[in-house]
């Protein structure tokens, strides 16, 4: 399943999460810090979308009340 999430709150405008049995197999992260997010996306490919989630829900990026991670957790829970 292909997971197309437009971001809200954030410097990154959209992702794309291919998802197959529960586990990301890839993410393409249009905008935003690039190095960090290519960074993020090489740490949860492979990873149970469970787990990403645990991981990255609720983290803050300044005063957003959000975050790319945070956004990513949001993007995933789609595939739930």
């Amino acid at each position: 399943m292909i997971i197309e999430y437009d971001p809200q709150g954030v410097c990154s405008r959209h992702f794309s999460i291919d998802v197959q049995n529960g586990i990301i197999q890839d993410i393409t992260i249009d905008g935003g810090c690039h190095g960090n997010l290519q960074g993020i996306a090489s740490l949860i490919r492979g990873q149970k979308v469970e787990d990403v989630i645990q991981k990255l829900e609720n983290i803050q990026c300044r005063s957003k009340g959000t975050s790319c991670p945070d956004q990513i957790a949001k993007a995933l829970k789609q595939a739930l």
